[in-house]
């Protein structure tokens, strides 16, 4: 029987787990809700004790395994295994990680940041196609990504390479970032920067759009309401929608003059407007890109989901 691995992708609401084959089939997959009480004291003990359990119930012993791998938020030490800054998690203090997952299991464990992870799974079972060169891009809350380039991660000096959400796109009206500047990709591209650009627009439209109504009535509005109106041909959602487009599309167009990847995913909650989105943001990528780079460089979705986060996990047992 070949040896396993265990991926897991530790979040601020739950904590998913998988047993991969080294050929990155998940075979089983769990989760638990992330515990972030007393200064997130718990998480790693109740972690060791879901997995206990389940190689328990499956009758697996450390020996099946080749190894642990995690994403985890915040600022991560990939050496010592350990993170610091994880705020969602309430992790304020320098947490052992490493350590004590693998006192308690006996299985060997590796650790990177979230986002990263995310670009390892979409790079080796997703939409990357296992290519050496593949660029990950996550819209959500904010905006994340990751880098693989010759088949490695790029984490650059400080553990910043790949913090695709502070590509400064914006001049026109530039938005503060909670990183501290101005016109950052992720105050105009992700799922709360959609909502900034409604807002900028709404101010600006004069016509009775449904979308401008909403606003006006103080309704909540989110980037699904936004998408949903502007396929449905309304006028300041189609507004919003060509000026996010705008601002991704050209932060496409810049990465992909840098590092030139086969492919650039697009994934996170903002990609479930689907093919709708990508058209808008490939028309201004094509226009704005190095003719060699637009031949070569294709933007695609995410395919991945949820899973991407495990099987990633999973990949840096074996990286």
């Amino acid at each position: 029987m070949s040896k396993k691995i265990i991926g897991i992708d530790l979040g601020g609401t739950s904590i998913k787990f998988a047993i991969l084959t080294s050929e990155g089939e998940i075979q089983e997959k769990w989760s638990i809700k992330t515990n972030v009480l007393d200064e997130g004291s718990h998480i790693v003990d109740d972690m060791i004790e879901s997995i206990l359990h389940r190689l328990d119930l499956l009758q697996l012993s450390a020996e099946d395994f080749i190894g642990i791998g995690m994403g985890s938020p915040g600022v991560v030490d990939r050496e010592k295994g350990t993170v610091i800054g994880a705020y969602n998690l309430n992790w304020k203090t320098l947490q052992p990680v490493k350590d004590k997952i693998e006192k308690a299991t006996g299985i060997p464990f590796y650790i990177d940041n979230d986002a990263n992870v995310a670009a390892l799974g979409e790079r080796w079972m997703g939409a990357g196609e296992n290519q050496p060169d593949v660029v990950f891009m996550t819209l959500g809350t904010g905006v994340g990504g990751g880098i693989v380039a010759e088949g490695k991660l790029l984490h650059g000096l400080a553990g910043a390479a790949g913090e695709l959400g502070h590509i400064t796109v914006d001049f026109d009206q530039p938005i503060q970032c909670t990183c501290g500047k101005k016109g950052c990709l992720e105050t105009v591209a992700s799922a709360t920067g959609i909502v900034n650009l409604t807002r900028r627009y709404a101010d600006e439209y004069a016509g009775d759009a449904e979308l401008k109504k909403l606003i006006d009535n103080g309704e909540d509005v989110n980037a699904k309401i936004v998408f949903d109106l502007a396929k449905e041909g309304d006028e300041l959602a189609l507004i919003v929608y060509r000026n996010f487009a705008r601002y991704l599309g050209i932060a496409c167009a810049n990465i992909g003059s840098i590092l030139n990847p086969s492919t650039i995913v697009i994934g996170g909650g903002v990609s479930a407007a689907g093919e709708f989105l990508l058209d808008g943001v490939r028309k201004v990528y094509e226009e704005n890109s190095f003719p060699q780079v637009r031949t070569s460089t294709k933007l695609a979705l995410a395919t991945l989901g949820n899973d991407a986060g495990v099987i990633g996990a999973a990949s840096l047992v074996l990286q």
